[in-house]
């Protein structure tokens, strides 16, 4: 990959390259919930949209590009009470995956949810069927935090969800958050 991945606001041309990533509802449900219907909508992707509009964002949508092509998508939702923030709906678009794009995607999500100073933790959800993805979390930094078991139904099955969390204190002794740090600077 010659062109770093860089993050973008979302915005409504990236939805129909995004919602091609997804070809079923099965795989749809395991990178955005069991809630998310397939095919999905501009506005279910985006749900709290309207939050998008303040100055503090509870939610923010992310496209992730190398050079001109979209490349991977996540989204943050901010829980400012308490401190944290949760990564969720991450993904790499199909023709990215398997050349070494996770990690970046990653450390450029973490670092944008770090940049408010008031959020000490990072976290997410990810089904325990998704061993690819547990793996690149796993790799990343994050712990292992629990798992709610038998937690999400799709059509007869059972998935369990796998609760992971990264502390601001660890992100910052991370080698990823030294290859995104000179980012930051100016």
């Amino acid at each position: 990959m010659s062109e770093a991945l860089q993050l973008e606001p979302f915005a409504a041309e990236h939805f129909d390259i995004v919602s091609r990533w997804f070809d079923d509802a099965r795989t749809t449900a395991l990178w955005g919930g069991t809630q998310l219907a397939f095919p999905f909508s501009y506005d279910q992707l985006c749900e709290g949209s309207a939050d998008m509009l303040g100055s503090k964002p509870a939610l923010v949508c992310f496209t992730a590009r190398t050079g001109d092509t979209v490349a991977g998508h996540g989204q943050i939702v901010f829980d400012r009470l308490n401190g944290a923030a949760r990564l969720c709906r991450i993904a790499i678009a199909p023709e990215f995956r398997g050349k070494g794009l996770s990690r970046p995607l990653l450390a450029l999500l973490v670092d944008e949810a770090f940049r408010e100073p008031g959020i000490m933790r990072v976290e997410l959800n990810v089904y325990d069927n998704n061993a690819a993805a547990i793996r690149a979390y796993l790799a990343f930094g994050f712990t292992k935090e629990g798992t709610r078991r038998s937690s999400a139904r799709f059509d007869n099955e059972r998935w369990d969800t796998v609760m992971m969390g990264l502390l601001r204190t660890e992100w910052a002794q991370s080698d990823a958050f030294v290859a995104v740090k000179p980012r930051n600077k100016g």
